[in-house]
């Protein structure tokens, strides 16, 4: 257990100081009194701060020793949060030895800063110097987000995106669920006979932004869509009929005449046959996912990914039978039980394969699942080590590198294998704009279904006075829960049309 014992001045930055901790041990518990149990002890002053191991915690730290580290607070809200964690990262490793690849970065979108400076006319060897002196950041992981920076921007300069945006729908079922997953999810078994009213929802929904977007007034009017990304759960776990049901109702509802992307998450090889990928090919779907996650049996069976090597290997064929020529696959680095010979294996099958990208996730253990809830997921992260989930990592970037994908997305969860990251690596002309799109917030994207989310990106007037920040970011959250989802569609569709056109 760790306790923050932080005075008025430090306390609004606790958040920040918990994120930080919790990056150097994961699952730990936090107090904020002094309790005899815990193992470390965090005080807070406008002044200084300081640590101090009440025990041996972590392992290899020595007992009863306190570090401490002046403070110079400014006015600035930003820059106290930057030295603040500055400040602790260094105490916590002068106390353990450790050092994190990403330094004091506690958010999901560490490419945001280097495009930042870019854009403040920064050379590249700035850039690179900013990111590891005023954030600690690795060599190594500051040279990936400033490349990925830039192939960002190339990616992007195909289309107009700020005037346009995206349409992510929301299919939640699967064949089962995996023991690391935490999104919205449900056995298709279950709810089979529910499918088609959950259809006739997704139509009220897309009904509902088509009416906006030609309302003079509403926030999306005249905003055509760039990008369709139908993801969930596992959209191929509907039928082949209910799919083209699906892509029926986009055609007829929406107008796709900007369309430059169109991919459907086929995820789960179990689900995938050829009547559903002729179903997706004759709708016009240019890109698909086919995610073994690994290509060992015994991990799979393990996680509860009830399909098979073969099925991975019979779903990729397939699919480039049918005349898919942009398949990404998904991998997790740091799975249960996995070592790195049994990600060599993995990685190895996936070369014969040839994708063409891969998105390499490193596993991050979330409190919803079953990973955390029925098994003990922190000893499995404490166990893979920083070192050994680095390895894996680098063998991932190592494979996409031999097969000629290049890194073109980045983004980082909480409580990550090795404080790793996710990063898609494509083909020159095959990165997923929509991942972009998405995870730097660049555009308005509108959810549809259970658990999806509408993110408007609007204009924010003075970036002088919005700490340079030309843009902001709106949300509105769909109903989670199917079960809920359902019988308060009338009540979501209301909440959002005043959302999307604050006059109604």
């Amino acid at each position: 257990m760790i306790a923050l014992l932080l005075d008025e001045t430090i306390e609004k930055y606790e958040q920040d100081l918990r994120e930080l901790l919790m990056a150097f041990f994961p699952g730990e518990a936090f107090c904020y009194e002094k309790k005899p149990e815990a193992g470390l002890f965090v005080c807070g002053e406008k002044d200084g701060l300081g640590v101090s191991g009440g025990a041996v915690f972590p392992e290899g730290a020595a007992a009863g020793e306190t570090l401490q580290a002046p403070l110079c607070l400014t006015e600035s809200r930003s820059e106290n949060k930057t030295r603040i964690k500055k400040a602790l990262y260094g105490l916590l490793h002068g106390l353990t030895g450790e050092e994190l690849p990403w330094g004091t970065l506690t958010g999901i979108r560490p490419v945001k800063l280097p495009e930042k400076m870019m854009k403040e006319g920064m050379a590249d060897p700035e850039i690179l110097k900013e990111l590891q002196d005023r954030y600690l950041i690795s060599e190594e992981k500051a040279r990936l987000s400033l490349e990925i920076a830039h192939r960002e921007r190339a990616v992007l300069s195909r289309i107009p995106y700020r005037q346009g945006m995206s349409l992510y729908i929301g299919i939640p079922f699967c064949p089962t669920t995996c023991m690391y997953c935490s999104f919205t999810s449900y056995p298709i078994s279950r709810w089979q006979d529910r499918v088609g009213e959950y259809l006739d929802c997704l139509r009220r929904e897309l009904d509902q932004l088509r009416r906006l977007q030609e309302t003079p007034g509403s926030r999306i009017f005249g905003r055509p869509f760039q990008t369709i990304y139908i993801g969930g759960g596992t959209p191929t776990s509907l039928s082949a009929a209910q799919l083209k049901e699906l892509l029926g109702v986009l055609k007829e509802r929406l107008d796709l005449s900007e369309l430059a992307e169109f991919t459907v998450e086929a995820g789960r090889p179990d689900s995938i046959t050829r009547e559903k990928l002729k179903v997706l090919r004759d709708h016009g779907i240019q890109r698909i996912s086919i995610n073994p996650q690994t290509m060992n049996q015994k991990t799979l069976d393990l996680i509860g990914r009830r399909h098979s090597v073969e099925d991975v290997k019979r779903a990729f064929s397939e699919a480039r039978s049918a005349g898919f020529q942009n398949i990404n696959m998904d991998l997790i680095m740091g799975l249960p039980e996995e070592s790195l010979s049994d990600v060599e294996h993995t990685l190895s099958e996936i070369r014969k394969l040839h994708p063409d990208s891969l998105t390499v996730h490193a596993l991050a253990v979330k409190r919803a699942a079953r990973l955390n809830t029925e098994g003990n997921a922190w000893a499995h992260l404490a166990r893979a080590g920083r070192e050994e989930a680095s390895r894996m990592t680098e063998l991932g970037a190592l494979t996409a590198e031999e097969l000629g994908l290049k890194p073109y997305y980045l983004y980082r969860q909480k409580n990550m294998a090795g404080n790793q990251e996710n990063v898609g690596y494509a083909e020159e002309g095959k990165e997923n704009l929509y991942n972009i799109l998405m995870m730097e917030e660049l555009h308005t994207v509108l959810g549809c279904g259970a658990g999806a989310s509408t993110k408007l990106v609007l204009p924010n007037g003075d970036a002088a006075a919005n700490n340079g920040n030309e843009f902001r970011v709106e949300r509105f959250e769909n109903i989670k829960n199917v079960a809920e989802y359902l019988p308060r569609i009338e009540e979501l569709l209301e909440k959002r049309e005043k959302f999307l056109d604050p006059r109604a």
